[in-house]
C-alpha cells in the first residue's frame, strides 16, 4: 500500500511539474469507497488526509472509525435527507446538481463549501447539472449563501477528456471560481494540464474495486 501511495504520489508531482505549476497547487482525493476501514486507515498511516466517499452510510461509518483529523469530501450523488446527517462530517461537497440539494444544505449546513457538479457529457445515467444550467445553479447557490468554490465533473469513460477539461477550465475562469475537481486514475495528468485542483483517485491507491453486490471484506 506504501508503495502504491508513493507512486501516486510522485505520478501526480510529476504532472504538476510538467503543467509548469505550484507543487500545492494540485491536492489528491484519496477515493476510498468500497475500500474496508482498515485499509482506508492503512492509507491513513501512510500520510492521506483527504478522503473522498460516495455514499452517506459509508461515509458515516468511516468517519466513526478513522481518526478526527481526516478531511472528508462528498463526491456522490447526495440525497437531501442525507444532508442532516452528513453536515457535520463533511468537508467538501464535490456534488451539488440541483436546487433542492442547495436549499437543504444551506439549511443545514449554512455557509457550507460546495463544488457544482457538470454532466459535461449530457449522460443520462450520470448525475450533474446541464452544461446549459451551471451559471444558474451557481448564481442560485451563492444566493443561498453557499461557499461556491468550484466545479467538477466525470467525462464520459470513452470520451477524449480533454476537451471536457478545457471547457471546465473555461467556465470556471468566467465564473470567477478557482476549484476544479477532475481526473481520477486513468486521466488525471489531462486534468492537471488544464486546471484540476483536485484529483480523485481511487483504483491506483486502494486496487480494483468489487464488483457491483459483491462483498469485501
Amino acid at each position: 500500500m506504501a508503495r502504491r501511495i508513493d507512486a501516486v504520489l510522485g505520478a501526480v508531482a510529476d504532472a504538476t511539474t510538467r503543467a509548469g505549476r505550484a507543487p500545492s497547487s494540485v491536492r489528491l482525493v484519496a477515493v476510498s469507497k468500497t475500500a474496508p476501514a482498515e485499509l482506508v486507515q492503512i492509507a491513513y498511516d501512510c500520510g492521506l488526509r483527504v478522503f473522498g466517499e460516495n455514499r452517506a452510510q459509508e461515509l458515516e461509518a468511516k468517519a466513526r472509525r478513522l481518526p478526527t483529523d481526516v478531511e472528508w469530501h462528498m463526491i456522490g450523488p447526495v440525497q437531501t435527507n442525507k444532508v442532516r446527517r452528513l453536515a457535520p462530517i463533511v468537508s467538501l461537497w464535490h456534488s451539488l446538481d440541483r436546487h433542492d440539494l442547495a436549499v437543504e444544505l444551506a439549511r443545514r449546513a449554512p455557509g457550507a463549501p460546495v463544488l457544482v457538479e457538470v454532466n459535461v457529457g449530457g449522460e443520462s445515467a450520470k448525475a450533474g447539472c446541464s452544461r446549459a444550467d451551471v451559471d444558474a445553479l451557481v448564481d442560485d447557490a451563492r444566493a443561498l449563501g453557499l461557499d461556491v468554490r468550484g466545479l467538477m465533473c466525470v467525462p464520459p469513460a470513452l470520451d477524449d477528456p480533454a476537451p471536457h477539461f478545457a471547457w471546465m477550465q473555461r467556465t470556471a475562469d468566467r465564473l470567477g471560481v478557482t476549484e476544479l475537481s477532475m481526473g481520477m486514475s486513468g486521466d488525471f495528468a489531462t486534468a492537471i494540464e488544464h486546471g484540476a485542483t483536485y484529483v480523485r483517485i481511487g483504483t491506483a491507491l486502494f486496487g480494483p474495486r468489487p464488483a457491483p453486490g459483491a462483498v469485501r471484506n
